[in-house]
C-alpha cells in the first residue's frame, strides 16, 4: 500500500475529473458502495476457484460472526447495489460509474499495490452488441483524452452455457494431454476451473494454451452473431482492435464479449493491462436478482497514472502570486490580503513564518508562482505596489485594491494539464 503526496495527487485529480466529465456525456451516473461487503457476495460473482477469492482477499470475521471481505473489484458491489435498490423498476437501461480503492493480497508488481484504485462503469438492461460498443467507446475516448500512446484493444467472445460446454470439453480434454507441463497452480486449476490456465502468466502454461483449442471456433450462431456484429460497431466508430482468443479475464462471471486494453511501456516492465472488462449476463439473475443483462469494466488508477508521469506532462497548478512581507508589521495585512484575494478565486502562496525578505523570494520562486508582490509599511501607506513576473520583466504598478483585476489582465500561464 502506497500514501499519495501533493505533486502526485494532481494527477489523479485530474483523470478522476476527465472521468466524470466525459462519462457523464455518454450519460453514466456516479455511484459509491462501501469497501466491505459479504463475503458471500464475491464467492458467488467472482467465483470461488479465482485467484482472487481463493488466495487475495482481505477476509475476517466481524464481532457478529459475519464473514466480510474487503472489496478485491467493483462490479460485484455495483451489481448488489442494483439488486438492494430495486433498480430495474426505476429504469430500463442503467449506466453507473464507480471510482475508488480495492483490496487484494498479491504479488508484488510495478503499478500493483495491495490497496489499489480502479475506476470503472457497468451498464445494465441491454444485451445488444451496440451497448457493448458504447462503452468500449467510452474507454477509448477516455485514453485518448488522457494522451496515452501505445496501447490497443483487445477483444474476445467466450460464447454462453450454450456453446462453452463443447468447448471447455475440448480444452479440458487438450490441457489433460499437457499436465505434466504445466505449473503447479494450473494443474490444479485444471480440476476445479480450467479456464482460469489461460489467464496464467507463466510462460510455459502461456505456450502451451497458446496452441490449444481456439473458443471462437465453438461460438453458437446467436454468440457469433453477437461477437461480429461487435466488431462491426467498432470498425464504424473507427476504433481499431487485436482479436485474441486466448484472453479470458480472470473473473468467472464473465460471458461473450471479454476486452482488454494493454499498454506497452518501459515503466511497466512489460506489456500490461490498464483496463479489462465484458459481458456478464448471468450475474444478476444468480445473486438472486432479476434476469438483466450487463457490461461493464474497470482501470487500473496506479498503473495509468504511472504511464502519465513518464509522459514528462505538468499537472501540478502554480500559484498566480506569492506575497512577501518586507516588515514584520505587515504581516497581518499581508494574511488579510492573502484571504481577500483567495476569495476572489486567485491562487495565493503566503508564508506565515515570516522571516528575511531573501528568504521569502527564495520561497517565491520554489513555488513556481507567476507574479510576486512585496508588502511593507511603505505599500500599506500609499495603496500602491508592483507585480514582480518572476519569469523576468518589468514590474507593474498596481493598487492593493486592484491586484485580482490586474493579475487577470496579464497573459494566461501555460496549463498545468491538456484541457
Amino acid at each position: 500500500m502506497n500514501d499519495l503526496l501533493p505533486g502526485e495527487i494532481e494527477i489523479w485529480q485530474h483523470v478522476e475529473a476527465l472521468a466524470r466529465e466525459l462519462f457523464g456525456r455518454f450519460g453514466y451516473g456516479e455511484v459509491r458502495t462501501p469497501m466491505v461487503e459479504d463475503t458471500a457476495l464475491f464467492v458467488r460473482s467472482v467465483g470461488e476457484e479465482t485467484d482472487i477469492v481463493g488466495k487475495e482477499m482481505y477476509t475476517f470475521e466481524d464481532k457478529g460472526g459475519r464473514s466480510l471481505s474487503l472489496r478485491p473489484e467493483g462490479t460485484a458491489p455495483a451489481a448488489r447495489a442494483y439488486i438492494e435498490h430495486s433498480v430495474i423498476n426505476q429504469e430500463p437501461i442503467t449506466r453507473w460509474f464507480y471510482m475508488g480503492p480495492m483490496f487484494r493480497y498479491e504479488r508484488m508488481k510495478t503499478g500493483r499495490y495491495r490497496q489499489f484504485y480502479q475506476i470503472g462503469a457497468e451498464a445494465y438492461g441491454a444485451k445488444e452488441a451496440a451497448q457493448d460498443a458504447e462503452l468500449m467507446d467510452m474507454v477509448v475516448q477516455f485514453l485518448e483524452a488522457l494522451e496515452l500512446k501505445d496501447v490497443s484493444l483487445n477483444l474476445n467472445s467466450l460464447g454462453d452455457e450454450a456453446c462453452r460446454p463443447a468447448y471447455h470439453t475440448k480444452l479440458v480434454e487438450y490441457l489433460r494431454s499437457k499436465r505434466e507441463s504445466l505449473c503447479a497452480d494450473c494443474q490444479r486449476r485444471l480440476e476445479t476451473n480450467p479456464l482460469r490456465v489461460l489467464d496464467c502468466k507463466n510462460e510455459g502454461c502461456q505456450a502451451i494454451a497458446a496452441a490449444g483449442p481456439n473458443v471462437l471456433e465453438f461460438l453458437c450462431e446467436p454468440c457469433r452473431a453477437h461477437f461480429d456484429d461487435l466488431k462491426r460497431k467498432l470498425t464504424a466508430l473507427g476504433i481499431k482492435f487485436v482479436e485474441n482468443p486466448r484472453m479470458v479475464r480472470g473473473l468467472d462471471y464473465y460471458t461473450r464479449t471479454v476486452f482488454e486494453v494493454i499498454a506497452s511501456h518501459p515503466a511497466l516492465g512489460t506489456a500490461s493491462t490498464v483496463c479489462g472488462g465484458g459481458r456478464y449476463d448471468k450475474m444478476m439473475k444468480g445473486l438472486g436478482g432479476p434476469d438483466v443483462p450487463a457490461v461493464g469494466f474497470a482501470i487500473g488508477l496506479d498503473r495509468l497514472v504511472l504511464l502519465l508521469k513518464e509522459s514528462g506532462r505538468k499537472f501540478t497548478s502554480s500559484p498566480d502570486l506569492f506575497v512577501a512581507v518586507a516588515d514584520e508589521g505587515s504581516q497581518t495585512d499581508a494574511l488579510t490580503l492573502a484571504s481577500r484575494l483567495r476569495r476572489e478565486g486567485l491562487r495565493v502562496d503566503f508564508d506565515t513564518r515570516g522571516g528575511s525578505l531573501k528568504s521569502q523570494m527564495k520561497r517565491a520562486d520554489k513555488s513556481g508562482a507567476r507574479f510576486t508582490l512585496v508588502l511593507g509599511e511603505a505599500e500599506r501607506t500609499s495603496g500602491q505596489a508592483k507585480l514582480k513576473p518572476m519569469a523576468g520583466g518589468e514590474p507593474i504598478p498596481v493598487a492593493l485594491d486592484d491586484v485580482a483585476k490586474t493579475l487577470r489582465a496579464q497573459p494566461a500561464a501555460t496549463p498545468a494539464g491538456p484541457a
